[in-house]
């Protein structure tokens, strides 16, 4: 799931290199933490959180678990 998001995340933003996904299991389920440069958050949120809501509908897709992904942008 890291990967995917990586790869969706490098695709929109200009500072490739800023963009680092970190993984942590919780009661919850697992939450995966996306993190960009400041100029590029926007890119990665889209108008009205689209973009944003797209990925998780992904990642929700992708995901092989009945476990509860989360993704959180910052």
């Amino acid at each position: 799931m890291r990967e995917l998001v990586l790869f969706l995340a490098k695709s929109l933003v200009v500072h490739q290199d800023q963009v680092a996904v970190s993984e942590e299991r919780n009661e919850e389920g697992l939450v995966l933490r996306l993190t960009v440069a400041p100029e590029d958050v926007g890119k990665v949120i889209g108008k009205q959180g689209r973009i944003a809501k797209a990925m998780r509908t992904v990642l929700k897709a992708a995901h092989h678990s009945d476990e509860k992904i989360f993704l959180e942008i910052s």
